[in-house]
């Protein structure tokens, strides 16, 4: 018996552009209950071929994966039923090798390295459209049927930063002098990829700061105004902002402060059962919320999780995040009086209830970022009998 066993050496999660290296082990071992009964067919094991490729597969809620893919149209492996969604990306099979015999105890290793393309589709969960990345690692005996392993991994978009002319546009308009120190006696120069030119614009756009504020109103008056520090976010950090409700002439009771996505449909045909309502309906991933009545000022802070997708722009959808307040307002003035002792708050109060949106732009952290504070990836094993 041969047993595959594959892990990804350099973590799960990758930016688009980034190379990936998979770890591919065959070990000949003996089954339990043929220890004691090994005949000299046992001793060694031969395997045919051995591929290993990058497949990206996409799917909608309202449209069933289409089981029937042929082996052209994913060049080289059949899409099994256990995948979901049709494949709309892959790369070139490459051969690990070609009537490989391995002896009874034995393990050959082989390499598997291969470079996403920058402009590729990120891994997305959404609520009509989901992309997810497997490694997919196929080996055959001879006579047999071809076995097959899948390894997930999850890809991180550079987007909105996709265009490569837009991109050095940008590279030659920013600076890093401000946030990355230079050594003027150097002579070495770095070669600057589409890769390293969109990490040097990311890191720019989301270190400037550039305090915004936002008087709040409603038909009765001003509730308050609200100050955010940046719009532009990495994954893992933490959106901050100040409200400050001493120039309101309307008594703010509460407030909350959701993190949600916008994911916009541009399918020119939609699946079936997906109407404009679903396609941007919006989920809260995080959420902040305070009482504020007597309060002169509050400050919001509110972490931006790992697991979520940045913003990004493809064909078939457009992914966009926002922050959504809830302001509980009253007319009625509830300020204590200073010179009563005891106060009590009223059994009943006439409230309104207002609501209002505002962007934010979130980018894609370092990888290592997010591996940092999640498991190890473990390694897929597979027997060939």
């Amino acid at each position: 018996m041969i047993e595959l066993s594959a892990k990804l050496t350099t973590g799960t999660v990758y930016l688009a552009g980034e190379a990936l290296e998979c770890c591919i082990t065959f070990c000949h071992t003996t089954q339990p209950e043929h220890r004691n009964s090994q005949s000299h067919s046992d001793i060694l094991e031969n395997l045919a071929w051995a591929s290993a490729q990058i497949h990206c597969f996409y799917s909608t809620s309202g449209n069933p994966s289409d089981k029937s893919l042929s082996i052209e149209k994913t060049t080289a492996l059949e899409v099994t039923s256990c995948d979901i969604g049709d494949v709309v990306f892959h790369t070139k099979p490459k051969i690990l090798f070609c009537d490989l015999t391995i002896p009874l105890g034995e393990t050959k290793t082989f390499w598997y390295r291969e470079s996403l393309p920058i402009e590729a589709a990120p891994s997305y969960r959404g609520t009509t459209i989901k992309y997810s990345y497997k490694i997919t690692i196929a080996t055959q005996k001879v006579g047999s049927h071809i076995k097959m392993v899948r390894i997930p991994f999850r890809v991180l978009p550079i987007s909105p930063i996709m265009n490569m002319q837009d991109l050095a546009a940008l590279c030659g308009n920013e600076t890093t002098e401000d946030l990355q120190p230079t050594n003027p006696f150097s002579e070495e120069r770095k070669v600057e990829t589409p890769l390293t030119m969109a990490l040097q614009v990311l890191q720019n756009l989301t270190a400037r700061r550039s305090p915004n504020s936002y008087m709040i109103t409603n038909t009765r008056g001003k509730v308050g105004r609200f100050c955010l520090f940046k719009s532009a976010y990495k994954l893992g950090e933490d959106i901050v902002g100040t409200f400050d409700f001493s120039v309101g002439t309307v008594t703010c009771m509460q407030v909350s402060v959701s993190l949600q996505p916008e994911e916009i449909l541009k399918s020119k045909t939609p699946a079936k059962n997906v109407n404009k309502e679903s396609s941007s309906r919006s989920m809260t991933v995080a959420r902040y919320h305070e009482v504020t009545l007597g309060l002169t000022h509050s400050e919001l802070i509110l972490p931006i999780p790992l697991h979520i997708t940045p913003a990004f722009d493809v064909n078939e959808v457009s992914l966009r995040w926002r922050l959504h307040f809830e302001f509980v307002t009253t007319n009625e003035k509830l300020s204590p009086n200073p010179e009563e002792k005891d106060w009590n708050a009223p059994l009943n109060v006439p409230i309104e209830t207002m609501v209002w949106n505002l962007p934010v732009k979130i980018y894609s952290t370092l990888p290592k970022q997010i591996t940092q504070h999640s498991v190890s990836s473990d390694a897929y094993t597979l027997c060939i009998k």
